[in-house]
């Protein structure tokens, strides 16, 4: 009977070991998409950023727009297009580090932050429709938050790290 008072937790620590399992994977396979090899940026990647997401045609309604909204192209040397190429590096090396992290349960909260910030910004600045929110980026928030909320679980690096911590402290 002692063993069946167990099941709970191991249930809890499972849901979260595969929330940070599928969550990471979705973001992990994007950030990786990103890239050629090491610090080698897939360009067409980097175009996907500047026209499709902050520039697209036509123009999405309530989304962020840095290119030129009559000619829907950018200035040379433009703030838009440094932020648009900016933000495409950021988000190349985030969706990599943070998955990693999370799947790994090591420093997973602030990890989960960053995927739910990047997501929050995914659905309010790029895609701010309802449709886009019902499809992928629900899923992503709520997955986010479950993990901000509840922890990693057992089955996690931050855990086995708390565990010998305080074990280390007491000693």
């Amino acid at each position: 009977m002692k063993s069946l008072s167990k099941v709970p937790e191991f249930a809890r620590d499972s849901v979260l070991l595969g929330t940070r399992l599928l969550l990471g994977q979705v973001f992990l396979a994007s950030g990786l998409s990103k890239w050629n090899a090491w610090f080698d940026f897939d360009e067409s990647k980097l175009t996907l950023f500047k026209y499709e997401f902050f520039c697209p045609d036509p123009p999405r309604e309530n989304a962020l727009q840095l290119c030129e909204a009559a000619t829907l192209s950018y200035p040379p040397d433009s703030f838009g297009l440094w932020i648009a190429e900016t933000m495409a590096y950021l988000a190349g090396v985030t969706e990599v580090v943070l998955p990693v992290l999370l799947i790994a349960g090591l420093l997973s909260r602030p990890a989960a932050m960053g995927l739910l910030g990047m997501a929050l910004f995914i659905q309010l600045a790029v895609y701010p429709s309802w449709g886009h929110f019902i499809n992928p980026a629900a899923w992503w928030l709520l997955a986010a938050g479950f993990i901000i909320v509840f922890g990693p679980g057992r089955l996690s690096a931050d855990f086995i790290i708390r565990k010998f911590w305080l074990k280390r402290k007491k000693l």
